[in-house]
């Protein structure tokens, strides 16, 4: 079968990446598959890749997907990336095509959930400290420490993968918060301020524009000084009252964590969430 792989101009710009597209088709024209190569931009992540490669079920197992990938990895190469990264569910068809074509697991994610239909979390607050919870943009009183506190993530285990500093200004902040506006997702942050005023712990939510569904768990993150009194439990815990309460038609809530960050996963147990399945990112040596 003559396969045809045509780049694309691909619309998703962001200020510190950009994404390479290919389409495969037939000999028809008829589309079979494509792939997604995000380059970053940022100096500390300027050596990985991420890949999107998908082919139509019903044309697997003729060397479209080879095809694609290749054209991906020839692009990582030309643009200095030294990782392609991909994630995708353990033992799955996808899993085992990129076995097959040299991908290790650098880390793996477990999925779970969190049904809204329970009782409340039960969590005791924290003495010397208290919860504020804003709406998209922070306030600009805790803009900087908000901004701060997101160091808290740069430690958290990432299993086989050098993913450099991720580092964030205020104005990256911001404009993270306004691009989920934008798409008509409401944010919603809880934050751990310390007696000085100080943000060291916060959680974030991101609830479809209708307010029904399954919302989703972005970061959660502690400053190292001050872990080991149940902030981040505290804070999730929170968290979970307060969307129950201002989305009363949301069904659930999501989250993902690295399968070797223990405390996490069991601040996420005790309150309730479930395993819902299992993701590998794996990875590739260009």
């Amino acid at each position: 079968m003559s396969i045809r792989l045509i780049p694309l101009t691909d619309p998703d710009y962001r200020p510190f990446s950009r994404r390479i597209a290919w389409l495969a088709t037939d000999g028809s024209g008829n589309p079979v598959g494509s792939a997604f190569l995000r380059l970053n931009s940022r100096q500390r992540q300027a050596h990985l890749a991420e890949l999107e490669l998908t082919v139509h079920p019903a044309e697997r197992r003729r060397g479209i997907g080879t095809q694609l990938l290749g054209a991906a990895v020839g692009a990582a190469r030309e643009n200095d990336a030294r990782i392609v990264l991909a994630d995708v569910e353990a033992e799955s068809v996808g899993d085992s095509f990129l076995i097959s074509h040299g991908f290790t697991v650098g880390l793996t994610l477990i999925y779970t959930r969190l049904e809204l239909t329970g009782p409340d979390p039960e969590v005791a607050d924290v003495p010397g400290y208290r919860l504020v919870t804003w709406e998209g943009v922070a306030p600009e009183q805790f803009v900087q420490s908000f901004t701060d506190a997101r160091v808290g993530m740069n430690d958290a285990p990432t299993g086989e993968l050098d993913l450099g500093e991720d580092v964030w200004d205020v104005e990256r902040t911001r404009y993270a918060a306004r691009v989920i506006a934008d798409r008509g997702e409401h944010l919603s942050v809880v934050a751990a301020v310390d007696r000085s005023g100080t943000v060291v712990g916060f959680t974030e939510v991101v609830v479809p524009a209708d307010g029904k569904g399954e919302g989703q768990h972005y970061g959660t993150a502690v400053l190292p000084a001050h872990r080991g009194q149940g902030l981040a439990r505290w804070m999730k815990a929170a968290q979970i009252r307060q969307t129950r309460a201002r989305y009363p038609d949301l069904s659930a809530l999501l989250t993902d964590t690295v399968e070797n960050n223990t405390p996490m996963r069991r601040t996420n147990a005790a309150l309730g969430y479930q395993p819902t399945r299992r993701v590998h990112r794996r990875k590739l040596d260009v």
